[in-house]
C-alpha cells in the first residue's frame, strides 16, 4: 500500500487580522522526506490556556507551504506527480482538512477560475487532463476520451447532487457489499419506477467541465460555524473520471435496465404474498391454519418470477455489456476509468474553553457540528487501520467514510494526499494546533507501507 501524504499550508492574514499578533512556527527537517512544524502562540492569546501554548508534530509532514505559495506551487508538489498514474487508469484521492476559514475551498477548488496559477488542486487537474486528452483524441479517430464529472455534498446522513437540482440522495450499503448513493424514487411512464444515482455530466474541453462545477457549486451549503458565518457546513466529494461517450451510454442503460426491473420484481412479490395470504385462514383460537377452500395457484407465482427473472436478465445483460465496453476501450486506451477524487471537508469544530462556543449557533448548527466531528474522527481512523493493514477497516462509521470506500479500495496502489490548511493569526491558534495534531497522527499512520 503506498504511503498517504500529509502537506501543512499556512494562509495569509485576512484584511480583518491585519495587525494581529502570529503564531510562531519552525520547521525541523527529520529525515530525507518527512519534516516537523513546531508552534508557539503568543503568551497572551486568548484561545489557550498558559500551558498549552506550544506544541510540536511528530516527523509526519511530506510539505510544508507558506503564505506566498499560490495553488500552482500546492497543484505541482501534490498532484502533478499522481497524473501519469491517472493516465494508466489508476485512482488517486485529495482532501483538504482545516478549520472553518483556513483556505480549504481555495486550496481545492479555488476562487480565481481565469487566472491558471490561482486554480484550485481539482481545476488545474482537470485542466492537465484535459490537455493530455485533446491530444490522445487529435491522433485518435475512434474514441473520444472526456471526464465525467460528479459532484455531491453530504450533510448528516444524505448526500446531496449538485449537478442535479440538489436532489437528496441516501447511503446505502447494498446486499453485495457496495455502498450505493441512490436518489429518491422516481414515478416513471409505463409503470417503470427508477432510482437515480449521482449525475454524471460528461465534459470534452476544459471550458465545460469549468462551468459545470462552478454551477454545482452555488448550490452548496453555508451556515455558522464556531469561526464565521458563511461557513461550509458539508463535505464536497468531486469525482473526475476519463471516459467516453459509449461507457456512459451503457451506464445509463443499466439503470434503465434496473428502472424496468423494480415493478416487475415488485408484482413478482406482490403476487406470492397474495397467494400465500389467501391460502391461510384464521381458526376459532387465532392461529393460521391452512384455508380448506383455496389453493395456491403456483402457476401464477411461476410466470410472475419468470417474467421478474427475464427482466433481472436484461440487467445482467446491460452490466455485462458495460464490462466487455470497458474492457475493450481500455485495451486500447489505458487512460480509461482513470479517476481524482476531491474532497473539500467541512471545517473542522472546536470547542473554545476560555470563550465557548459560538453564542449565535442554534441547535441545529451545533448537532451538524458533532457530525462534523464525527465524520472527521471516522475519516482518520480509517486512513489508521489501513496503514496499519489491519483486519477491520471503520468504514461504516460515518456517512462520509462509507461514502469514501470505493475510492479508498481503487487507489490502495496510488498515493493520496491531505492538505492541512491553517492560520497564522494568534485569534485561531486553538483551531491551528487541533488541525496540525489531527494531520500529525494521520501522517504517522499513513507513512506505514
Amino acid at each position: 500500500m503506498q504511503p498517504f501524504r500529509v502537506f501543512a499550508r499556512w494562509r495569509s492574514l485576512s484584511a480583518d487580522e491585519s495587525g494581529h499578533e502570529e503564531i510562531q512556527r519552525e520547521i525541523t527537517q527529520n529525515n530525507s522526506t518527512l519534516s516537523s512544524i513546531s508552534i508557539a502562540a503568543p503568551f497572551q492569546s486568548n484561545s489557550l490556556s498558559n500551558r498549552d501554548q506550544s506544541w510540536s508534530s511528530q516527523p509526519s509532514m511530506t510539505g510544508i507551504f507558506e503564505i506566498n505559495d499560490n495553488n500552482e506551487t500546492v497543484f505541482n508538489a501534490v498532484v502533478a506527480s499522481v497524473l501519469p498514474r491517472v493516465l494508466q487508469g489508476k485512482s488517486s484521492n485529495f482532501f483538504a482538512y482545516g478549520h472553518s476559514g483556513s483556505g480549504k475551498t481555495h486550496t481545492i477548488i479555488g476562487y480565481d477560475y481565469e487566472n491558471t496559477e490561482n486554480l484550485g488542486l481539482c481545476l488545474a487537474s482537470a485542466r492537465h487532463l484535459m490537455q493530455e486528452l485533446a491530444r490522445v483524441n487529435a491522433e485518435n479517430t475512434g474514441d473520444q476520451l472526456g471526464i465525467g464529472i460528479r459532484l455531491y455534498e453530504l450533510r448528516k446522513n444524505s448526500a446531496f447532487d449538485l449537478l442535479n437540482d440538489h436532489c437528496e440522495c441516501f447511503v446505502r450499503e447494498g446486499p453485495d457489499g457496495q455502498v450505493y448513493i441512490r436518489g429518491k424514487t422516481e414515478m416513471l411512464k409505463d409503470g417503470k419506477v427508477r432510482v437515480r444515482p449521482i449525475v454524471t455530466k460528461a465534459c470534452w474541453n476544459f471550458e465545460d467541465l469549468s462551468r459545470e462545477l462552478q454551477r454545482g457549486l452555488k448550490l452548496r451549503a453555508t451556515g455558522t460555524s464556531t469561526v464565521h458565518d458563511q461557513s461550509s457546513r458539508t463535505h464536497a466529494v468531486i469525482e473526475l473520471e476519463i471516459m467516453t461517450k459509449e461507457l456512459l451510454e451503457a451506464r445509463d442503460a443499466i439503470v434503465e435496465r434496473q428502472s424496468e426491473l423494480v415493478p416487475v420484481g415488485k408484482y413478482a412479490t406482490d403476487v406470492y404474498l397474495e397467494e400465500q395470504i389467501r391460502a391461510v385462514v384464521l381458526d376459532e383460537k387465532g392461529k393460521y391454519v391452512p384455508n380448506p377452500d383455496y389453493r395456491v395457484d403456483q402457476g401464477r407465482i411461476d410466470a410472475a418470477e419468470a417474467r421478474k427473472a427475464d427482466f433481472e436478465a436484461r440487467v445482467r445483460s446491460a452490466e455485462e455489456h458495460e464490462s466487455s465496453l470497458f474492457q475493450s476501450i481500455s485495451r486500447r486506451h489505458a487512460c480509461l476509468g482513470g479517476k481524482l477524487v476531491f474532497v473539500d471537508l467541512a471545517g473542522s469544530e472546536y470547542y473554545d474553553a476560555k470563550n465557548g462556543s459560538r453564542p449565535n449557533q442554534t441547535a441545529q448548527e451545533k448537532q451538524e457540528g458533532r457530525q462534523i466531528n464525527t465524520d472527521l474522527l471516522a475519516l482518520k481512523e480509517v486512513i489508521r487501520a489501513r496503514a496499519q493493514k489491519l483486519a477491520r477497516v471503520p468504514f461504516r462509521s460515518s456517512p462520509l467514510t462509507m461514502v469514501l470506500r470505493q475510492h479508498f479500495q481503487a487507489s490502495s496502489d496510488t498515493d493520496s494526499a491531505m492538505i492541512l490548511t491553517i492560520s497564522p493569526s494568534a485569534r485561531d491558534s486553538a483551531a491551528t494546533m487541533n488541525t496540525l495534531k489531527y494531520g500529525s497522527l494521520v501522517g504517522v499512520a499513513g507513512d506505514k507501507k
